[in-house]
Order: structure tokens, then sequence, then C-alpha cells
């Protein structure tokens, strides 16, 4: 059988109304429990685990022609939700991580071209300049601080017996100019 039920509150009290026709004929009842309502009729039955607790014995139901309305107390003033508990569902299990198959071959040479990569960056370059000034004699040493400095960081020589002769000439890379700061 095919029963419909709403509900509706105030502040004090929920109101559910079950559409059942002739209910006296179909032998209903109710049961009212402080957190649980349930009515069984020919063929019908309804449970209702309710939101929040009630007070029993200031609760009823009556019967009309053409429904059953249930009238619950509320115990504590507070507007609901829902009228049944919300259902706490079980967290869902984590799929387990999608498996792909690796071409190792191919994350071999793209780790070779980072490496390639880094090997030409600044940073492989300076760690380069350091190597040599610290492994120079301190005539080399002189000479790359000497051609450095004279010019504006453009040129840098290990010869001293060049660098010694005169000053450093700016050398700015292909095409860009330098310009003196005023």
């Amino acid at each position: 059988m095919s029963v419909r039920h709403d509900w509706y509150q105030s502040e004090t009290k929920v109101v559910i109304t079950v559409m059942l026709k002739n209910a006296k004929e179909k032998n209903y009842k109710v049961e009212i429990e402080k957190q649980r309502v349930h009515m069984t009729a020919d063929g019908y039955e309804l449970d209702l685990k309710l939101f929040a607790p009630i007070l029993v014995e200031r609760s009823s139901y009556k019967d009309f022609p053409s429904k059953v309305e249930i009238t619950l107390a509320k115990e504590v003033g507070t507007r609901w939700d829902g009228l049944e508990e919300a259902v706490k569902q079980k967290p869902a299990i984590a799929a387990p991580p999608p498996i792909h198959k690796k071409n190792w071959d191919s994350l071999a040479k793209e780790v070779e071209k980072a490496e390639e990569a880094d090997a030409q960056s600044e940073e492989a370059l300076q760690r380069l300049f350091k190597k040599i000034y610290s492994s120079s004699s301190p005539e080399v040493q002189k000479a790359m601080n000497k051609s450095f400095s004279e010019s504006g960081g453009t040129v840098l020589s290990t010869n001293w017996n060049e660098v010694a002769k005169d000053k450093v000439d700016v050398k700015p890379p292909e095409g860009c100019e330098f310009r003196k700061w005023e």
C-alpha cells in the first residue's frame, strides 16, 4: 500500500500527517517513544527515528476520515533540520591509484636532458669559475679579479701578462651596448 506522509514544525511541536483513509477500519496503531515513532496499519508500516528527542507524555495522535495526525512535543525548542536523524554515511573507501606503466628509458632520457640544461645554466657556470679560481695560482687569481672588475663583469682572463699591461676594456656580449651609469 502506498501511503504518503508529511510533517511541519513549530517552536514547541512537530506534527506528522499520514494520509491514510479510514485508518480505524485498517486497524492502525501508533507507538510514540522518546526518539522514535512507529505506525502500522493493514498493509502499511511507518518507522521514523526522530531528529531530536521528544516528550512522550505530552505527545498524541488522532485519526480523521482521510488521515492520521501525530503531534509530538519537542523536548528542546530548537528547529529541526529534518524529521528523521541524519544518516551517518560511512566514508567511501579510497580507490587505489591508477596503475600506469612507465617507460623507464624515456624517463632516463628526460633526466639526462634536465642535467644537460642544468650544466649549461648560470649556476653551473659559477661553480666552474669558483673551481678554476680556487685551484689557480695567486697570479691567475689576480688576473681574474683585475679583468672582471675593470671590464664591468664582461671579461674574465686568466693571463696575468696580458691583463697587467693595460686597463681591461669593456666587451659587452654581441647585440648589446655598454652604458656608464650617471
